[in-house]
């Protein structure tokens, strides 16, 4: 069993109320080998929200306001359902301060990246489970 972001299964889950469906993913999710997750949403964020970076060790939104607690608390719900489903790899989205893998924006909302990854990934990763992004899939 894989765990996924539920954007790219095509769950308008993103800060934009938007998704970015794979197909593969998609049809991962349908033959019943993969589980769609939003650890944003799963923390109690909106949809759509405020876009929100990794500045340091905090979450901080682009009002300034931060939501670290909200991204842990959704973070640790997603890491319990993929334990649940005895998922042994996960496939998220990248550069996102919940799911980004290798690579997140540096938290001065102007595009940049900086070597990291996100909450919800980097959790997975503590627990040996295998993450990779979209832009890794190779079908």
């Amino acid at each position: 069993m894989k765990v996924v972001s539920a954007c790219l299964a095509g769950v308008k889950c993103n800060y934009k109320q938007q998704s970015t469906p794979y197909q593969h993913i998609v049809d991962m999710v349908n033959n019943g080998v993969a589980i769609p997750v939003c650890p944003e949403q799963l923390g109690g964020l909106p949809t759509p929200r405020i876009p929100a970076e990794i500045t340091g060790n905090k979450v901080m939104n682009k009002n300034g306001e931060n939501v670290t607690e909200q991204f842990r608390f959704g973070a640790q719900e997603a890491l319990r359902i993929a334990l649940l489903a005895r998922c042994d790899k996960a496939i998220l989205k990248s550069n996102s301060p919940s799911c980004g893998v290798g690579y997140v924006y540096n938290g001065s909302f102007e595009g940049k990246l900086i070597k990291g990854n996100g909450i919800f990934a980097q959790l997975l990763m503590d627990k040996g489970i295998k993450v990779i992004s979209e832009k890794d899939l190779v079908v």
